[in-house]
């Protein structure tokens, strides 16, 4: 059993890869192009979205001629879904997975309800609760708003918000267009993902399956990575249950990293291109130790935005700057703040990849690029 040590470049070229980062999979045109979105979906084990269009942004860094409409038509097509899933928090996952990763997270959403709602919600039989709330939302998607009054004749006295969040960590929702489609708009509508993809949750979920899942998009990791990617505990004793068929190294600190045997990783040498990353990237935000990506520094000044997570710019592979597009009168602007000095060429870099993903987001705006503070 190997015991190599792996340096943080080596770590962050192995992530780099594993999320389509280092050179962007060819969509194929006509028939298995929407297959082949969703097996990138599949592959990064989900997209963080709980603003509607980063996905969008996050499929574009890492497929070559990825168009919104392509994923717009999973949505409505009921493909792919948008649902409450790792660390509670809103995923675009494919329908196979909103049906094996729901059951397996939701320990971490029964944690959160007492932690954040418990005592708006004390006394309150939250079976009986969720009965009620899949009927209504499942009668017609609803919005919370238009949920929690209509919970709130039958539970008085607990507030018609918690209720309706009570639902949210109870029942599996998904999000229905035309919420997140590109270029349209609407409320946050709600039904069970068992009403929407017409298909029950997997009643017997591996959580193998998704630690397998997780280092394939993002390993070689700790279980600590795994941990904080999912908000599931006690994993330690899954991955010794997998140990004989994993592949296991040490980082530089000495932490033992698991990975899958046949995965990528890079020779020492391969360069990263730069790269303009979504708002929201589980690149940034699915290891417990984020510095394979991200130093301290830099994480800091990131998490002092107000809780928007913006994009973040790759130089050589690790988080140098970030980015925000605004629109006025026709104009789409990209700011972008850098962190520290990079050389011409990799600001020339920038400023190409910048006019790329201008064209992706406004291709019938001007387009201004700015070196300047994100607000």
């Amino acid at each position: 059993m190997s015991t190599d040590v792996l340096n943080l470049r080596a770590l962050n070229r192995a992530l780099l890869a594993r999320q389509m980062l280092l050179e962007p999979s060819p969509l194929p045109v006509g028939p298995g192009r929407a297959d082949a979105v969703v097996a990138t979906i599949e592959h990064l084990a989900g997209l963080q979205a709980q603003a509607p269009f980063p996905p969008y942004y996050g499929l574009w860094s890492r497929l070559a001629g990825f168009q919104p409409g392509d994923l717009a038509e999973l949505l409505v097509s009921r493909q792919v879904v948008r649902i409450a899933l790792m660390r509670s928090t809103i995923h675009l996952v494919s329908a196979r997975d909103c049906l094996s990763f729901r059951p397996l997270i939701q320990p971490v959403l029964d944690r959160s309800l007492p932690a954040i709602f418990g005592r708006q919600l004390a006394g309150l039989d939250t079976a009986a609760l969720a009965e009620a709330g899949r009927a209504l939302v499942d009668a017609e998607p609803r919005t919370f708003g238009e949920l929690g009054g209509l919970l709130a004749p039958d539970w008085p006295g607990h507030p018609p918000n918690a209720l309706a969040q009570g639902v949210r960590t109870l029942v599996p929702l998904v999000q229905v267009p035309p919420r997140a489609v590109w270029g349209a708009a609407g409320q946050s509508r709600h039904t069970s993902a068992q009403a929407w993809l017409g298909s029950p949750l997997d009643p017997s979920p591996s959580p193998e399956v998704l630690v397998t899942r997780y280092l394939g998009a993002f390993g070689p990791a700790t279980v600590a990575d795994v941990q904080a990617w999912s908000g599931l505990t006690r994993l330690a004793e899954v991955v010794d249950r997998m140990r004989p068929g994993l592949r296991t190294f040490r980082d530089e600190r000495g932490r033992e990293l698991f990975d899958l045997p046949d995965a990528p990783r890079p020779v020492h040498g391969t360069p990263a291109p730069v790269r303009l990353v979504a708002e929201f990237d589980n690149l940034v935000l699915s290891h417990a130790d984020r510095s394979r990506v991200i130093s301290p520094d830099h994480r800091q000044r990131l998490n002092t935005r107000n809780g928007i997570f913006p994009g973040t710019v790759l130089v050589d592979g690790f988080v140098a700057g970030m980015w925000r597009i605004t629109r006025t009168r026709g104009t789409a602007t990209l700011a972008i703040e850098l962190f520290s000095q990079v050389s011409p060429a990799d600001r020339a870099a920038i400023t190409a990849e910048g006019e790329r993903l201008l064209h992706f987001a406004g291709p019938g705006d001007d387009h201004e690029i700015r070196f300047a503070p994100v607000a």
